[in-house]
């Protein structure tokens, strides 16, 4: 007869410590997690090469697990040979021309040139990448094919995007052979469902 009363008072008791133990577990849970990102590169131009690797080789070096997925055009950042990537200012509105050699009054104007000139010039693309590779190299900053190679000793898990291979008619042998894994959407967005911090670029 006193079976529904000890149940009641056991079920308290139960509550009662996972009132208590179970803060301090989770706590502990958090605490021995090792936090995770993913990335999707979209671009393969210089300017856009830059955020995935930056924040891959960063996060893989505070010890995160991270994946890179490269899809359309950020599989050019896959390819062996990346030494050719070019910045394209046209129709780019956030970047205005700095000069990287000069007097400091000349390097510090912004030389906010118009679509239509940019468009009409013919070797202005060429033109900005050789400033933007000059700046870079004025400023001490990695070039992409050294973050990369950064980001592949730090254990950045490269993922290409099989669709796009097929898309555009790549092979497999048209990129580095760090990439182990090709894949779709459907493998990958579990994956960024489950990381802590999932970013597009």
């Amino acid at each position: 007869m006193n079976m529904p009363t000890d149940q009641a008072a056991l079920d308290a008791l139960i509550r009662q410590r996972l009132d208590e133990i179970l803060p301090q577990k989770l706590e502990e849970l958090k605490a021995a997690k090792t936090p995770s990102m993913t990335i999707i590169a979209t671009k393969g131009t210089l300017d856009w090469a830059y955020p995935p690797f930056i924040l891959a080789s960063t996060a893989a070096a505070l010890g995160w697990n991270v994946s890179i997925f490269f899809t359309f055009y950020g599989l050019n950042l896959l390819k062996k040979d990346i030494s050719d990537l070019k910045v394209s200012p046209l129709g780019n509105p956030g970047m205005p021309m700095k000069m990287p050699f000069g007097p400091g009054w000349f390097k510090g104007i912004n030389w906010n040139i118009p679509n239509l000139i940019q468009a009409g010039i013919p070797g202005f693309e060429s033109m900005a990448t050789m400033l933007m590779k000059q700046t870079i190299k004025n400023n001490g900053v990695a070039d992409i094919p050294e973050l990369r190679s950064l980001s592949i000793e730090a254990g950045v898990n490269m993922i290409g995007c099989q669709m796009t291979v097929d898309l555009f008619g790549f092979t497999r042998d048209d990129f580095i052979p760090e990439v182990k894994e090709y894949c779709g959407a459907a493998t990958f967005l579990p994956m960024a469902q489950q990381a802590d911090v999932s970013l597009y670029m």
